[in-house]
């Protein structure tokens, strides 16, 4: 997809702290945090958000909610951890690619 910030982390085009990737999904750390731990987990596949996916998606959704828990204790939250997924401009969508926030303080 042109000019989505995203796809470019997704091609190493553009710098991110990853802290995770596989064939379908790459994570890494939010560069503005909301909270101590902060990251973001999307689909390789350019998904425009969570409203345009279909049954065919179903898997890799799962996959992706599956992996946020592994990744949050990894990331020092194992006490617990917020999830956020933003979709459309009036759900604070800003960039326009499925993403899954993962965040907390890790108290």
């Amino acid at each position: 997809m042109d000019n989505c910030i995203f796809c470019e982390i997704i091609a190493h085009k553009i710098p991110a702290q990853l802290i995770y990737e596989d064939a379908e999904l790459i994570a890494f750390n939010d560069i503005h945090p909301r909270a101590k731990v902060h990251f973001l987990i999307i689909p390789k596949k350019h998904l425009v958000s969570l409203a345009e996916c279909t049954e065919q998606e179903q898997e890799l959704l799962g996959k992706m909610l599956l992996l946020a828990p592994k990744l949050a204790k990894q990331q020092g939250l194992q006490h617990g951890f917020k999830t956020a997924i933003n979709t459309g401009r009036a759900g604070g969508q800003e960039v326009w690619h499925l993403h899954l926030h993962i965040y907390g303080d890790g108290v």
